[in-house]
């Protein structure tokens, strides 16, 4: 896909997938004290909504990591018209090859994002950085339902074919060394906080758009279409996970 035209479509928008600040927040709440001036890092980031929560509320220096510069100087901006700039920090780089010192990490935080890498293998990768006590709160797209619409099955074989289920990713977590503290499946808010703004978007620019963006925004609204159809079956989930070397 040329990156182009997938940035004219998702640029400035508010957030880049599903997922709420009240989301993000429960996760907060659902893990265990982080010690003094912990290193949080939250990768992935995209435009950074969870960025500036983790930032709010944990009144601690975030390290926002993300492939992409347009991202992160969004990510910039919205930091400065919150005054958050002096607790956010951005840094343009690869997921999959973080440069960060290993043990260092005392709450690594991904929306989202792992999809890119795959749930183990992610998990594997990051774990390294991970101090002996350190936490991992991760959003992955997760099958819910045993009974699964054969449309649904057919779309997530071709988009994402490890698709797994929530037993399934904890036993993954589990093998690559974490221990599950908690699970819980995002709202339906929660896709569409990310779908009507994208919606809104897509018929703006549908009556000037060139085949290569109508190419795109026809995937998107296949997506969507999916989701309003069989949205029960699947959902993204929050793992929230500890370094079992703790």
């Amino acid at each position: 896909m040329d990156l182009d035209v997938f940035f004219a479509l998702y640029r400035d928008l508010p957030q880049l997938g599903p997922g709420s600040d009240t989301c993000t927040r429960v996760a907060l709440t659902r893990l265990p004290p982080l010690p003094p001036s912990p290193r949080v890092v939250d990768v992935g980031c995209g435009v950074g909504r969870q960025t500036r929560v983790l930032a709010e509320t944990l009144r601690t220096r975030v390290l926002a990591i993300d492939l992409h510069p347009l991202y992160l100087e969004q990510l910039e901006r919205d930091a400065r018209a919150r005054n958050l700039e002096s607790l956010i920090e951005t840094r343009a780089q690869d997921m999959g090859a973080l440069e960060l010192p290993a043990g260092s990490v005392d709450l690594l935080w991904s929306e989202g994002a792992i999809y890119h890498l795959g749930f183990g293998p992610g998990l594997r990768r990051w774990r390294p950085l991970l101090t002996r006590s350190g936490l991992v709160a991760v959003t992955e797209l997760s099958w819910l339902t045993d009974d699964r619409p054969a449309e649904a099955v057919r779309f997530w074989h071709e988009a994402y074919p490890t698709l797994g289920t929530v037993p399934e990713n904890r036993a993954t977590a589990e093998r690559e060394g974490y221990e599950v503290l908690d699970t819980f499946a995002l709202p339906a808010s929660a896709w569409w906080d990310y779908y009507t703004p994208l919606l809104q978007r897509i018929e703006r620019m549908r009556p000037t758009a060139n085949a290569d963006l109508l190419e795109v925004i026809t995937a998107t609204e296949r997506e969507i279409a999916l989701f309003r159809a069989h949205g029960h079956s699947y959902g993204y989930v929050f793992y929230l996970l500890r370094n079992r070397d703790a």
